[in-house]
């Protein structure tokens, strides 16, 4: 089951928790420099997945800008993986940004990610020149998806 909430939901904090220390030892020396980008204080959009009324991953939109938002925070626990729970979250977040009249959808992920590389190019995401704080950085790869 999937729901709408935003950042003050529990569940998510917790499960950003979890998703930054994964982070801590797949980013390294650098994790610092992105956690700083990753705060999610006032995210309007977020999705959590429960399954037997336990929260087992979540993800985020927030403006970008106009007409674009920005995939922030997707995070599955290890032990539910490969459920197809990931691609579910994103598809839903895919459909709330349509219904708010957003265009495009960009993301950044790491290059020690390779569950979210494997999940965004087979969800038709395109690899895309690394913007803002991400421009000239080779540890990130950034995505687009227009509809």
């Amino acid at each position: 089951m999937l729901i709408r909430t935003n950042s003050e939901n529990l569940d998510f904090q917790n499960l950003v928790i979890e998703l930054d220390k994964d982070l801590a030892i797949r980013d390294g020396e650098i994790h610092s420099f992105y956690a700083q980008f990753n705060k999610i204080a006032a995210i309007k959009y977020v999705i959590v997945a429960y399954e037997n009324e336990m929260a087992v991953g979540c993800g985020a939109i927030k403006e970008y800008n106009a007409d674009t938002m920005e995939v922030k925070r997707m995070y599955v626990e290890i032990k539910n993986r490969e459920k197809g729970i990931a691609r579910m979250i994103l598809k839903e977040l895919e459909n709330w940004a349509k219904e708010l009249g957003y265009k495009k959808l960009v993301l950044e992920t790491g290059n020690k990610q390779p569950e979210a590389l494997h999940l965004y190019k087979s969800s038709r995401f395109n690899v895309m020149e690394n913007y803002g704080q991400y421009a000239g950085l080779n540890t990130s790869i950034c995505f687009y998806k227009e509809f």
